[in-house]
């Protein structure tokens, strides 16, 4: 793939259509300019014109992105770039060179940075782009401790309550936090990882309450300043472990077990 092309597209980003960049199929660019013509008719707040110089590369090429869902796509693409921490804390990037790299307009990539930004994982910078908020260990401990007086109550009260035939049904989910883990991938761990949690908290058929706890999920995995410590592969590996050992106890109907492995889990999310 060439790279550190000096021109509009940035420095170290690679430009549309270079070996090893997938672009949209023909058709589905022709509806994308399509957008960018809405685009140029529409006020977007302060962050059209984005400078795309002084911004690092973001490594790795993506696969082809689908028009059926381009902004859905490209918001998993941002979410994952963010967790794996190519998406730099304190650093700017505007929707045109993202746009560029994803090969599509700078309209979907827009639309998702600011469901980003409602999401607390970006911040709009006038007539530059978003920069990825910087995020430090109190935050994480914080996120931590709400999520904790949250959902511990709400496990405990399920522990009591639901059917062991059902929490036997979640086993697929927490076995694949562990093959997430053994990857050392912290993008694909943090996704099955917040499913994991989502399903033990939709038993409670509350859809509120996972929403909420969804969004706190999220951004407990939005990237540090000084960058991913806690995603080393030894740390992902036990906390899927304790995913099994509290399923089990969930399955077996030993509510004190669960108490204590609910509560080390949530001691070891900070």
């Amino acid at each position: 793939m060439k790279q550190g092309v000096q021109d509009s597209a940035g420095p170290g980003i690679p430009r549309a259509g270079a070996a090893g960049m997938a672009r949209v199929p023909a058709q589905q660019r022709a509806a994308d300019a399509l957008d960018g013509v809405r685009e140029r008719d529409t006020p977007t707040h302060g962050v059209r014109g984005e400078h795309t110089h002084a911004e690092r590369p973001l490594p790795g090429a993506r696969p082809p992105v689908q028009r059926s869902s381009v902004r859905g796509q490209i918001l998993d693409a941002l979410r994952t770039a963010l967790v794996a921490g190519e998406l730099k804390p304190g650093e700017v990037y505007s929707a045109p060179v993202l746009g560029d790299r994803f090969g599509v307009s700078a309209t979907p990539v827009r639309e998702a940075m600011q469901q980003l930004a409602l999401e607390g994982a970006v911040e709009v910078v006038p007539n530059r782009g978003f920069r990825v908020i910087e995020r430090g260990a109190r935050e994480l401990a914080e996120l931590a401790e709400v999520r904790a007086l949250i959902e511990v109550p709400v496990m405990l009260r399920l522990a009591r309550s639901v059917a062991a035939e059902r929490w036997a049904e979640l086993r697929p989910l927490a076995e694949a936090t562990v093959r997430a883990a053994a990857s050392g991938c912290p993008a694909a761990y943090a996704e099955s990882d917040r499913a994991f949690h989502v399903a033990l908290l939709g038993l409670s058929g509350n859809v509120q309450l996972v929403r909420i706890t969804e969004d706190l999920h999220r951004r407990s995995q939005w990237p540090l300043v000084g960058g991913p410590v806690r995603h080393r592969r030894a740390d992902l590996v036990a906390d899927a472990a304790e995913h099994v050992a509290m399923l089990e106890a969930l399955i077996a109907g030993e509510p004190d077990v669960v108490r204590r492995l609910v509560g080390e889990h949530f001691a070891g999310a900070s």
